[in-house]
């Protein structure tokens, strides 16, 4: 008998014992359809082919044919309520609120965490002593609580014919807490006030303790004869001593 597809058309010629005498469920071996074929029937002889085509045989199974997937029906939309309506909430089509973040707020509580920060490094600097940190950073004065007193300058040819330029003095520390020594700088400066030669004098130790002193000095060959004037001061600092 022959047997055809009945989605994709495709016929399969197959004995009559493969269907028996009370059929079966057959599937199509092109599309893999499946449906339930009757047994032929004896007194009708099977058609000819008389085109030529070729026809395969099906996949005989034994099982029932899977019933069609139930179909899903939707749930009845809600009814559209006007202003005004019994139970009608205007914000019914919204999602739930979200907190929303607030950036402006995030970057004053840095800035405010920055300022406190800046503000107890700044403390303790001028806490230390350290002379022109305080200013730099636009807190406190530029000065240093330490005090120069210098010697009397010393100047002498040397027996080569160079002269000799010597300072000598003390720094001394009246305040009640250890202090930080910066360097000192020296300026030698002429009749009208400009400066002609000048020099960083390193001190012997960095910190000073409450009431302490300590001294310095230092010398140069050579200085410019047309200096007539000697200005000391702490380095970073514009308040020179005499």
């Amino acid at each position: 008998m022959i047997l055809e597809c009945p989605e994709c058309r495709t016929r399969y010629l197959v004995p009559d014992s493969a269907i028996g005498p009370e059929g079966r469920t057959v599937r199509c071996a092109h599309c893999r359809h499946s449906w339930f074929q009757d047994p032929a029937d004896p007194d009708v002889p099977p058609p000819v082919e008389e085109t030529g085509e070729t026809v395969s045989e099906p996949t005989v199974v034994d099982e029932p044919v899977p019933p069609p997937p139930p179909v899903i029906v939707p749930p009845p939309a809600p009814p559209i309520l006007s202003p005004g309506d019994p139970g009608f909430d205007a914000f019914a089509h919204r999602p739930p609120f979200r907190a929303r973040r607030n950036p402006v707020r995030r970057w004053t509580i840095g800035a405010v965490a920055a300022g406190l920060l800046m503000l107890v490094a700044t403390a303790a600097i001028l806490w230390t002593g350290m002379p022109g940190i305080g200013g730099w950073l636009g807190f406190g004065s530029t000065e240093s609580a330490l005090e120069l007193r210098s010697n009397p300058i010393e100047r002498r040819e040397l027996e080569n014919g160079s002269e000799l330029f010597a300072i000598s003095g003390q720094i001394i520390n009246p305040s009640p807490g250890q202090q930080r020594v910066p360097d000192l700088r020296a300026e030698l400066k002429d009749a009208q006030g400009r400066v002609v030669f000048s020099w960083t004098i390193a001190p012997q130790q960095r910190t000073l303790g409450p009431g302490a002193s300590m001294d310095f000095n230092s010398a140069k060959l050579d200085v410019p004869p047309s200096s007539k004037r000697l200005d000391l001061s702490f380095a970073g600092e514009g308040s020179p001593a005499n």
